[in-house]
């Protein structure tokens, strides 16, 4: 991904938050400059991975296959001990967040507003191929039954309770617009607990045809220089 399409869609998320009242942490639009200033006291920050968060996971279609996010809280034991993440996200319409499952995080996916999100469920076989057969999961703590693969619609205010290791994916039905989406769970380590169902990339790799905007998770250490 080209740095400038980052840093627009960065600006137009920031034209999304404000219409929708979600304030960010202050830290949120710190330059280089300020981050290096401030580097002894944001440690939490840097080490549990908040902040900025944009994915084509590795497609070259970020339109088609992708997911804009902010991590507001996240833990790092044993030096940040908080057993808990929240993530805010943005999902456009007929965008996929590809088929995916979890060993360790258990997460509550809500539509905060907006769109409809799609959800489609699978359950996972012993080879992590995808099983067919009826799955029970919670929506708003109604117990609901789903076929595997079978779209799930949930509207604003609506949320899913997403079992560990159930393949997943969702995406925006299209024709109702974008779905500003969060995400409540236990701890989010993004580099050891994502079961792709295809070999995909979580972070993607950026071509710096322009100065950052704003500083996303990956640019961490190689903006900040924190040796």
């Amino acid at each position: 991904m080209k740095r400038s399409t980052i840093n627009t869609y960065i600006q137009e998320a920031l034209t999304i938050f404000t219409e929708h009242h979600v304030h960010l942490p202050r830290w949120s639009d710190w330059s280089i400059d300020q981050w290096k200033e401030n580097l002894s006291v944001c440690q939490e920050v840097l080490s549990t991975g908040l902040g900025w968060d944009i994915t084509d996971f590795g497609s070259g279609n970020y339109d088609k296959r992708g997911l804009f996010l902010f991590t507001l809280r996240n833990g790092a034991p044993p030096d940040y001990a908080k057993p808990y993440a929240e993530k805010i996200m943005i999902i456009n319409e007929n965008q996929e967040t590809p088929l995916h499952y979890h060993w360790e995080k258990q997460e509550d996916i809500i539509n905060r507003a907006g769109g409809i999100l799609v959800i489609e469920l699978y359950r996972v076989g012993v080879n992590d191929e995808l099983v067919s057969g009826d799955l029970t999961i919670c929506i708003d703590g109604i117990r609901t039954h789903v076929k595997a693969g079978e779209r799930v619609l949930l509207e604003p205010g609506q949320s899913i309770t997403m079992p560990r290791s159930v393949y997943h994916r969702f995406y925006a039905l299209e024709g109702h617009g974008y779905v500003l989406a969060g995400e409540v769970s236990s701890i989010n380590d993004d580099d050891g607990d994502n079961r792709f169902h295809e070999r995909l990339g979580r972070f993607p790799e950026i071509e710096e045809d322009e100065a950052p905007f704003r500083l996303m998770i990956p640019d961490y250490d190689k903006f900040l220089n924190q040796e």
